[in-house]
């Protein structure tokens, strides 16, 4: 089957998952999703599944990431933060729907190769950082969207911080061998309100720099 076919059969899969939003759609439609993959796993770029990236990470489905992406409720003046670039993709698909896209990774590696793919793209709203996703990105909040990948034990309260007032953030709760739950947090002027969303298993957000950056400094 072509990369063509197996791209509609996709999409044709997260319309049966529920997912309606055509904007959504159609920015992981345009997408070259295999440019953000390593060569021997490109060949599967559009198959339910999280494939090996480097650095011991993964990249997210596509179903998780349309699911995520689309409690969101994004709009296209909006300005995001991103906990966890990974292989870009995510990114670039948050980069189509909204004003401004700001991406943390803690692996150097990943954060380099991720920026050079977004730029090939033309994807020139998105902005890359090498950091501790605990701390978010404090010196371009405050966001009016949080989208964090990872799950942590709790709310980060740097993150909770960094939230505009009438902003939205979507996370994953719960510790690396249980079940999580994902959670979307609204806060207004009189604080921030937990929703539970669905449950599900993801990697865990840990906290510092990677192993390359904590070696080299």
């Amino acid at each position: 089957m072509s990369g063509l076919d197996d791209k509609a059969r996709l999409i044709l899969s997260l319309r049966q998952a529920g997912l309606t939003d055509t904007s959504l759609l159609s920015a992981i439609e345009r997408l070259p999703r295999e440019e953000f993959l390593p060569e021997a796993v490109r060949a599967r770029a559009y198959t339910e599944a999280a494939l090996p990236i480097g650095c011991g990470q993964f990249a997210e489905p596509p179903l998780q990431i349309a699911r995520m992406t689309a409690e969101l409720e994004l709009g296209d003046r909006m300005k995001v933060l991103e906990i966890g670039t990974g292989s870009g993709f995510h990114s670039a698909v948050l980069a189509a729907l909204c004003r401004r896209v700001y991406t943390v990774e803690r692996h150097r590696a990943l954060s380099t190769e991720a920026a050079v793919r977004l730029t090939r793209l033309g994807l020139h709203n998105v902005t890359t950082l090498v950091g501790d996703g605990l701390e978010g990105w404090p010196h371009q909040a405050p966001f009016d969207r949080i989208i964090v990948s990872a799950a942590a034990p709790e709310v980060p309260g740097a993150l909770i911080e960094q939230l505009a007032v009438g902003g939205m953030m979507i996370l994953p709760i719960g510790r690396p061998d249980d079940e999580h739950q994902l959670i979307r947090i609204r806060k207004d002027a009189d604080g921030v309100d937990a929703e539970p969303l669905e449950v599900g298993y993801f990697a865990a957000l840990e906290p510092g720099l990677g192993r390359d950056e904590a070696a080299t400094g």
